[in-house]
This record gives C-alpha cells, sequence and structure tokens, in this order.
C-alpha cells in the first residue's frame, strides 16, 4: 500500500525537507523501507537540519521499537559520517597550510605554538584542532609576515633557516 498523506498539505512524492511534522511522523509510523528511503537521503544530507530535529523530537515519544532504533541509528550514523569528513576536510586544510608556507612541518609548529607530534595528529585528522590554532594554520600569509626576524624558543637570536625560506636575500 502506498503512503499517503492525510490532512497536511504535502505528498510523499514532495521533498522530505519540505513535509511538516505530521507527515513526517505519517511517513515514520506507516510507510515502509522504500518509504524511508528519501527521510535517510535527506538525513544523510543536512544531519543537524529541520528534518532530523523533528525526527529527534517524535523519538521523544515514539512507542520503543525496531523503527524508533532504526531513525535513532540513522541519525547517529549520518552525524557522524559528518563528523568525519569534517575531520578529514580540517586535515586537509591543515596539510595545505603546512605545504603553503614552504616551511618543514617542525618550523611550522613552532611557529604556530604547538609541538611538531600535535600539528602531525591534525594533519592526519586523528585531533581537531581548536579554533584558535585553527585559525592560526590557516593564516599561513598572515602568520608568514609576521615571522619575519622572529626570535624563537630554541635560543637562536634569528632563525636564519625561517627567514631565508621566507626571504631569499637574507
Amino acid at each position: 500500500m502506498a503512503l499517503n498523506f492525510r490532512n497536511v498539505n504535502a505528498s510523499p512524492s514532495d521533498p522530505v525537507a519540505t513535509w511538516p511534522y505530521e507527515a513526517l511522523v505519517t511517513g515514520i509510523e506507516q510507510g515502509l523501507v522504500p518509504d524511508w528511503r528519501p527521510v535517510f537521503d535527506e538525513l544523510k544530507a543536512d544531519p543537524w537540519g529541520p528534518v532530523s530535529r523533528k525526527i529527534q523530537r517524535y523519538l521523544e515519544y515514539a512507542p520503543r521499537d525496531g523503527v524508533r532504533v532504526l531513525f535513532r541509528l540513522a541519525i547517529d550514523r549520518a552525524r557522524d559520517n559528518a563528523e568525519a569528513r569534517e575531520r578529514a576536510l580540517v586535515a586537509d586544510r591543515v596539510r595545505g597550510a603546512i605545504k603553503a608556507s614552504g616551511l618543514t612541518a617542525g618550523q611550522f609548529a613552532e611557529r604556530v605554538g604547538t609541538s611538531a607530534s600535535r600539528l602531525s595528529t591534525y594533519a592526519r585528522g586523528t585531533v581537531t584542532p581548536s579554533a584558535h590554532m585553527l585559525v592560526r594554520i590557516l593564516d599561513t600569509p598572515g602568520l608568514l609576515e609576521r615571522w619575519r626576524n622572529v626570535p624563537v624558543v630554541d635560543g637562536d637570536a634569528r632563525r636564519t633557516d625561517v627567514d631565508a625560506s621566507l626571504d631569499p636575500g637574507v
């Protein structure tokens, strides 16, 4: 039997994001797996969006059954996958900033105020940098300009290796 909505201004063929709350609940309660596919697709596309929030609200009072578990898992998986993609994107941006700087990873780490091993965890995506660290990492051109002739912790009066990489005339 095909899914039908009653007393709402929506159709199951409409984009899920346009379904009112009542239509979404009807789809979950009366639909079958093929009817749920567009809902799952919307969850993947926008794991924290309005459809996800509506489903979460419904799950707070829904009967404790397999359907409830399925939708809870769908939301959790969509969010986990989105976070993994975001971590990979941040790692890619960190690697790009290091490469664009022209410095070694160790020099770069020193200049942004972290250790080489911690920077490596950011570049691999195993650890996500804090917001302020990410801003420093991504502000490579601004940092390179400020780094000129700046003393560093290792005791050198000036880091000629870094200065030389920034300005071949030094």
